[in-house]
């Protein structure tokens, strides 16, 4: 049964729970305001959908202090949602509040759009132990979002206050020691602290004596007695928002307030995969080199094509569409490439209506595992992907990606997804995935931090994108979701094709 879940989610998102949802909530997304102007508030519009522009900001601040804080249309008993923000996350906020029944703490409005509830999920005081732990925001629009690292040596201890030299060696063993030490040599050997970043003293809101106060909508994992005594599955991801050294061993902070012992965790090197911006004069095909060894030729004064050293895997290549003898393809700077050893990307043979009339839209081949982005019929992105380990299998039987029209309709700078098979090695459990765009049902556009393989089908269903084109694919695609949110819903979101 459990199987059978996962397969029929795509893939298998997990919602924590927010702070006051309510049964029936519409997802109205972007619905427009009135035709009112800024700063001419109409005191009958207060709390109503038409109550809805942004405003000068007057120094009140609201900082979430929920896994999911939403964000509302209205303060109304049928109200919808927005989107909604992150534990940590503070935002300019308007009064004066709207106390009822729905929300003693009161409703305030936020910029750009939306209500607040003051209160399990919402402060106004800025120094709550939560607001302050969770004040490293995700980095967007450049790659992974956090620093993530995967479980290398079973299931990690989890702390949430600083423990003693004494009580880690009681929970982990003599052998930690010996641990720490080589993590510390492969530290410099390796590299890892220009991925992990700084390493300094315990930030000030650690204690040993008391413990971090979680997220509403958030679990206190158990604090393990003993290496073996709670499995992970096969592939488990953490995100880091902070790293720091305590009693000589380096712990993260993961972001749901969780410290761990980095030396029980493979730091995650970001894939180097990044796709092709196409300028406006720019078309298709283009191609990415799949071959390690895809040899460059070059025409010779004599014209004749000849050895000129190798592209790095995965270059991206623009093509004139013409083609030499020996299948060389033609690139736009005069070189030329094996057409064996490319991935070619090339136009749909039918165009949809998105592009008959100028909008956004994303087509996803299954077939040569490729993504495009187009403006109408124009090219602005072109890379390759990871579609379902299922290839054109049924999807409600198989990993297979779900083929059809669709339009994004949630999206999120990070959400958890984790699933379970009847074979260990089919679970997962992945913190944070990073730039989560939902199209249908539990099937999604996202990031991928646990493997490299783009351009071979290998996802529990959704379409795997390196950290970088997932990046910038988050920010071109609608709903667009403002800063310092963390998550936006819509029901007219952009378009998403995905075929054979």
């Amino acid at each position: 049964m459990a199987s059978w879940l996962a397969l029929a989610l795509g893939c298998a998102r997990k919602e924590p729970p927010g702070a006051e949802r309510i049964a029936g909530e519409r997802v109205v997304g972007n619905t427009e305001p009135g035709p009112q102007r800024a700063g001419n508030r109409v005191r009958g519009l207060l709390g109503t959908v038409g109550d809805n522009l942004p405003f000068p900001p007057d120094g009140t601040r609201i900082g979430s202090i929920a896994w999911r804080t939403w964000v509302y249309t209205d303060v109304g008993p049928k109200r919808g949602r927005y989107g909604y923000l992150r534990a940590g996350a503070v935002v300019d906020a308007r009064g004066p509040e709207i106390v009822n029944e729905r929300c003693p703490g009161g409703w305030y409005r936020i910029n750009p759009r939306g209500f607040v509830c003051r209160g399990v999920g919402a402060t106004l005081d800025l120094e709550h132990p939560v607001v302050v732990a969770g004040s490293v925001r995700p980095i967007r629009g450049e790659g992974l979002p956090y620093v993530y690292a995967r479980a290398k040596h079973g299931a990690p201890f989890v702390y949430y206050r600083l423990p003693s030299r004494e009580e880690m060696e009681a929970l982990e063993g003599p052998a930690l020691w010996s641990r720490i030490a080589s993590f510390r040599e492969r530290l410099r050997a390796e590299g890892l602290e220009a991925l992990i970043g700084p390493i300094g003293p315990p930030p000030a809101f650690l204690s040993v004596l008391e413990k971090l106060e979680k997220p509403y909508g958030t679990k206190r994992a158990i604090e393990q007695a003993g290496s073996g005594e709670r499995a992970l599955p096969a592939t488990t991801g953490f995100a880091l928002a902070r790293a720091f050294e305590w009693e000589g061993r380096v712990f993260g902070l993961t972001t749901e307030l969780e410290m761990i012992g980095l030396e029980r965790l493979e730091i995650v090197r970001p894939s180097s995969l990044r796709g092709l911006r196409l300028s406006e004069d720019a078309s298709l095909p283009v191609a990415f080199t799949m071959a390690r060894t895809a040899i460059r030729h070059s025409p010779d004064p004599h014209g004749n094509l000849i050895p000129n050293g190798v592209f790095e895997h995965r270059t991206p290549l623009r093509l004139t569409g013409r083609v030499a003898p020996g299948n060389l393809l033609e690139l736009v700077d005069g070189d030329y490439v094996l057409e064996r050893a490319i991935r070619r990307v090339d136009p749909p043979k039918e165009w949809p209506l998105e592009a008959r009339t100028g909008r956004k839209w994303i087509d996803v081949s299954i077939t040569s595992q490729t993504l495009v982005a187009y403006e109408g019929k124009r090219p602005v992105y072109a890379t390759i992907v990871s579609t379902g380990a299922g290839g054109l299998a049924d999807p409600e039987k198989s990993h297979a990606t779900v083929r059809g029209a669709f339009r994004i309709y949630q999206k999120d700078v990070s959400s958890t997804m984790d699933g379970e098979g009847d074979d260990p090695a089919d679970s997962f459990a992945l913190r944070d995935v990073p730039f989560v765009q939902y199209f249908h049902k539990g099937y999604a556009l996202h990031g991928t931090y646990w493997h490299d393989g783009f351009g071979t089908p290998r996802s529990h269903g959704c379409v795997n994108l390196s950290p970088v084109d997932a990046a910038w694919l988050f920010e071109w695609t609608d709903p667009a979701v403002p800063p310092d949110w963390h998550g936006a819903v819509s029901d007219a979101g952009t378009a998403v094709h995905v075929r054979p």
